[in-house]
């Protein structure tokens, strides 16, 4: 393991195992126990998801862990978790890696931050992108949605978030709710996503497409759609159809797009639907 200063000081846990290409892995290398994971099984959802990865990917690839989303959760960056710094990040923890060039696969937001960091470095020789579409993202959608989380988070209590989370109520994916599901954030973290949505309104995902060269992949369930409730004004975040509708685009921009059948945006990103995907594209292309 080792330890890497991230752009605003504070150090992330990186794990590295195996030989071969390397590839950046924005996942938790540890496995979560206790009542967390025991929810996260109820609900069909891998509390090892990030080490099932890692354990499926070593034995042919050098594999860079390292768990972002918990770091920026701890360590919130209210005002500069920007695209850009993303992505600094992200070089800085390939060179302390020592991998001049390296692969990367990151889901939902960390697949967004995946092409930030393609339109900002030479060194990525692959790239695969899940849960969120290479063109007609959701951005003005997700600024919505993170600037009520933010706001509610001065509420206390839980705020919705139909990226993650739990709900009690449901007995089944069928019954599954996500404008209800709720996850406890304070105002530090969800500030900073606000941030990072704010920086892409301006950001033209289809112009930027001819600056993205290397070997490229998206993927996305045909059931990931999440209609958040009134206290969201009754956004839509519609991944599966911005996938369908732009994926002519898509193919015209030599993206190799994946649509995974009956699969929601939790679903689609289980290791048992998403790595034998990755393993099998990864093994073809480096």
């Amino acid at each position: 393991m080792i330890e890497v200063a991230m752009h605003d000081g504070h150090p992330i846990q990186v794990e590295v195992e195996g030989d071969g290409p390397a590839i950046l892995l924005p996942v938790n290398p540890w496995p979560l126990e206790g009542p967390k994971a025991e929810e996260m099984r109820k609900w069909g959802t891998d509390p090892a998801l990030g080490r099932t990865l890692i354990d499926g990917l070593r034995d042919r690839y050098r594999v860079i862990a390292f768990d972002y989303e918990g770091h920026v959760l701890s360590t919130p960056k209210q005002d500069t978790l920007t695209p850009g710094n993303v992505a600094a990040d992200f070089l800085a923890i390939a060179d302390a890696a020592g991998a001049a060039r390296f692969a990367y696969y990151g889901y939902s937001w960390l697949a967004l931050a995946g092409m930030q960091l393609a339109l900002r470095t030479d060194r990525l020789s692959a790239l695969i992108m899940g849960g969120y579409p290479p063109i007609g993202g959701p951005y003005r959608e997700m600024l919505q949605v993170t600037q009520a989380t933010y706001a509610m988070s001065g509420e206390g209590g839980s705020i919705a978030d139909g990226w993650g989370g739990s709900s009690a109520d449901a007995s089944s994916w069928e019954d599954f709710d996500w404008s209800t599901v709720e996850v406890a954030m304070n105002r530090d973290q969800t500030r900073q996503f606000v941030t990072l949505y704010e920086a892409l309104q301006d950001f033209d995902d289809r112009m930027a497409q001819a600056q993205i060269r290397m070997p490229r992949l998206c993927f996305a369930g045909t059931n990931d759609i999440i209609a958040y409730g009134d206290a969201f004004g009754g956004v839509t975040v519609d991944i599966a159809g911005a996938f369908a509708s732009n994926r002519a685009a898509l193919e015209a921009f030599s993206w190799e797009v994946r649509m995974l059948e009956g699969l929601d945006h939790t679903q689609a990103m289980q290791a048992a639907q998403a790595l034998p995907l990755i393993r099998s594209w990864l093994d073809a292309k480096l």
